[in-house]
């Protein structure tokens, strides 16, 4: 079953498409969405969802990661593989690290924990579809090459896609060359929230950005300072 809420064009950065099988709670977050100045669409399994989100293109898509048939992470790692580089937030209703992990590992950028709250949840809508500063600066740290406005990296003639959170984290990072940051620093300024209890959230996307900015024989940047955090470095 489907409900579109809003009848929108193509390509809609204010849609936001919310895949979540509990009708009742589904409907609950469109309401929130709409009162906050988006346009909601809802779909309430994977395939649909990824109809969806291939027909309309929204600016976020939030993904329960408990879904009818295919799963919400099956979801998250099928819109990444073809493509889809927009923000997703995961709905999870367990708390655990093994849980958030494999949240980002299939390419969500955020979770959000049940029971479900609209401030918190708008207020991490808001953060990933706040207006992008429309600028041509780049940042430049030896051989890597970071461009604010395609929110691309370049190193050594090789250009490198980063989802959302890969592009703020290594912009706080190159923004702070050879400054030891510390992972509350991290948390604070990428994330731009109060995390809850233990997270491993930075190791993870520390992992994905040396497998795309350090290919074999390079030489490593980011460096990490055993219990404190990471410095973006050349020795």
């Amino acid at each position: 079953m489907l409900d579109r809420l809003d009848s929108t064009g193509f390509g809609c950065q204010s849609c936001v498409l919310v895949v979540e099988s509990d009708v009742t709670l589904a409907q609950r977050i469109a309401l929130d969405l709409k009162e906050g100045g988006y346009n909601p669409i809802v779909a309430h399994d994977a395939n649909s969802g990824l109809t969806q989100a291939d027909e309309v293109q929204p600016g976020l898509i939030a993904i329960d990661r408990i879904l009818p048939g295919n799963s919400g992470l099956w979801l998250c790692k099928h819109l990444r593989s073809t493509g889809h580089r927009v923000p997703i937030l995961m709905l999870l209703a367990s708390d655990t690290v093994d849980d958030r992990v494999a949240c980002l590992e299939a390419g969500a950028d955020d979770y959000v924990m049940k029971p479900y709250s609209g401030e918190k949840f708008l207020g991490m809508v808001e953060f990933y579809l706040k207006p992008e500063r429309q600028d041509t600066n780049q940042l430049r740290f030896v051989d890597l090459v970071l461009d604010l406005s395609s929110r691309q990296a370049m190193r050594g003639g090789r250009a490198i896609d980063l989802t959302m959170k890969e592009f703020e984290l290594l912009k706080f990072l190159m923004e702070h060359p050879r400054e030891v940051l510390t992972r509350e620093q991290i948390l604070e300024n990428v994330w731009g929230y109060e995390f809850m209890g233990e997270s491993n959230v930075i190791e993870v996307y520390i992992r994905y950005l040396r497998l795309k900015i350090e290919n074999e024989g390079e030489k490593r940047l980011i460096q990490t300072v055993r219990g404190v955090g990471y410095v973006l470095r050349d020795s």
